[in-house]
């Protein structure tokens, strides 16, 4: 089974992305782990005066080891998160180009109708320098997540299972 790394583009423990990408986990199988995003934020300086940060290597290190990459975000403001943008530019600071070829699917859950949409379209460039193998279908956008996930982060609508399914298989067999 191909070892999944899960990157959330939001923080907070609770939030409807960390739910997303652990029930997509589950639907995975295999060896799950989760990239930790808490990163101090780019700067050159820090970078010239004390090199790559620990924590960016260990995320840059997991990205590298993984079979394949689930990343769930949520929209802010009509893009990705700061944090996520943040761990992207650290991680292309260290060598050996992690993301290069690797299997990555995209996954959002967001309060507006739209699911999350630009996020994904702004994340999906965001990555582009990058030259991962994007899964790039079924999109999997949960539209007013508060409504959708269950108080124990269950997900009922069979579309969204089913698009969620299909992407997991894609991305299992793309690893």
């Amino acid at each position: 089974m191909p070892s999944l790394l899960g990157i959330c583009g939001s923080l907070r423990n609770g939030s409807f992305n960390r739910q997303l990408m652990h029930l997509a986990a589950g639907l995975h199988g295999g060896a799950f782990s989760e990239g930790d995003l808490r990163l101090p934020l780019y700067d050159g300086d820090l970078e010239a005066a004390e090199g790559i940060p620990a924590a960016v290597q260990t995320l840059a290190d997991q990205i590298k080891a993984a079979d394949g990459v689930l990343i769930c975000s949520p929209e802010y403001n009509q893009a990705l998160p700061g944090v996520l943008k943040n761990a992207l530019d650290w991680v292309s600071r260290t060598e050996g180009a992690p993301w290069l070829n690797k299997p990555v699917a995209v996954m959002s859950a967001a309060a507006g109708r739209a699911g999350g949409a630009r996020a994904q379209y702004s994340l999906r460039l965001c990555l582009t320098p990058f030259r991962p193998v994007i899964i790039n279908g079924p999109e999997v956008l949960v539209a007013a997540a508060h409504a959708e996930f269950g108080k124990d982060g269950s997900l009922a609508n069979e579309h969204y299972l089913k698009a969620i399914s299909e992407t997991m298989d894609l991305l299992k067999a793309a690893a």
